[in-house]
């Protein structure tokens, strides 16, 4: 099977070389020399300030929230955020996990983030924040958003999990909102096996975190907050140090495997609308076969041709029940049947590119023909 990802795996030289440090040192979490160092590399590579790591790109979420002070309203009632359903589950369930109701909003058919105006319209009392999602590494809109959350004294979060080194109009997204979070699960294109990362708008948001992923310790006899450990250890902070080095090498590779794509299928396809002046990371590639309703037969039909899709985000998530949420999103629920993501990764061969195209297009001809 040619899988959707694959976990890009650095120079195992380099890598054995900071193990051998971590032996040395016996220093093996707790904010270690590793740790530290990739703190500064991610920010000067990202072009970003306070930033946080952190074990993995759930508890990112978590801590931001906790932080802002999302889990609380004045007068007192259950917290609500807006969020959208065409995302990973982790989203909303990482506000219901700490006691806020995932509100969601629909999305824009075009972009596949959500819309600033449905946003609006979902702004109760009991609101504290806004929890967008940049989609397969697409903007939101930043600006329409920032001024709803201004309008409304609301708190942004936003979910970059998909928007590693992405620049909007020349700077990097993740320096819109309050808090922006990123995921190193091992499928990202940058990653730390796991791991994640929260970047704050306030360097006094990022010091109160810092103390919340250590549980609540500030210092040798001194405990100040609730706090949970949400710590990156030095073997996650040294692939990810290994896996840096090679971003652009990465980068290129992946590139070039989504042009040809975009090659093949733009005018035979509906790909996903992106923001102006914004970068590509390349993480994935999301498609849409046009006059099919639903994309379960093409996926089925790709896999019977050694191609493994993801049906990324199937389903909409304002249909699960567990989220005790009554909204209907017509745009997400329609998006989510039908789109596809196609494989994209470092490794994968042209010979491989070209039979994933041949089999998608012949995946399409059978399921209009059925």
């Amino acid at each position: 099977m040619i899988p959707v990802t694959k976990p890009f795996l650095p120079d195992r030289k380099k890598l054995d070389a900071y193990i051998d440090g971590i032996y040395e040192r016996e220093w093996l979490t707790n904010n270690g020399p590793l740790a530290q160092e990739l703190t500064r590399r991610l920010e000067s590579y990202l072009g970003v300030e306070n930033l946080l790591l952190v074990a993995n790109g759930t508890l990112a979420l978590q801590i931001a929230y906790r932080v802002l002070g999302l889990h609380e309203t004045a007068s007192g009632e259950p917290a609500e955020a807006i969020t959208t359903p065409f995302t990973f589950v982790a989203t909303p369930s990482s506000l219901g996990w700490d006691g806020i109701q995932p509100v969601f909003a629909d999305i824009d058919a075009q972009t596949w983030c959500l819309d600033p105006e449905a946003i609006a319209a979902k702004i109760s009392p009991r609101t504290t924040g806004i929890v967008p999602v940049h989609v397969y590494g697409n903007a939101c809109d930043v600006e329409a958003i920032d001024q709803i959350a201004e309008q409304h004294d609301l708190k942004v979060v936003y979910d970059a999990a998909h928007a590693f080194g992405v620049n909007y109009k020349g700077e990097s997204l993740l320096k819109w909102g309050d808090a922006a979070t990123l995921s190193f699960h091992a499928t990202k294109v940058f990653h730390t096996i796991e791991g994640g990362a929260i970047i704050f708008k306030r360097k006094e948001d990022l010091e109160k975190a810092k103390a919340l992923i250590n549980f609540g310790i500030t210092g040798p006899d001194s405990i100040t907050a609730l706090g949970i450990n949400a710590k990156m250890n030095e073997f996650q902070a040294a692939m990810g140090l290994c896996v840096l080095d090679e971003m652009d090498t990465n980068l290129g590779q992946r590139g070039k495997v989504w042009q040809r794509y975009h090659e093949a299928f733009a005018g035979t396809a509906t790909l996903q609308q992106r923001a102006p002046q914004l970068t590509n990371n390349f993480a994935y590639f999301p498609v849409v076969a046009e006059q099919l309703d639903d994309a379960s037969q093409l996926f089925e039909s790709l896999k019977a041709e050694g191609v493994m899709a993801r049906r990324y985000f199937y389903p909409s998530l304002d249909g699960l029940e567990f989220l005790n949420n009554e909204a209907s999103c017509f745009n997400a629920q329609k998006i989510a049947r039908q789109v596809l993501c196609l494989p994209v990764y470092y490794s994968m061969s042209e010979a491989d590119v070209e039979h994933v195209i041949a089999a998608f297009e012949n995946g399409v001809k059978n399921a209009r023909s059925s």
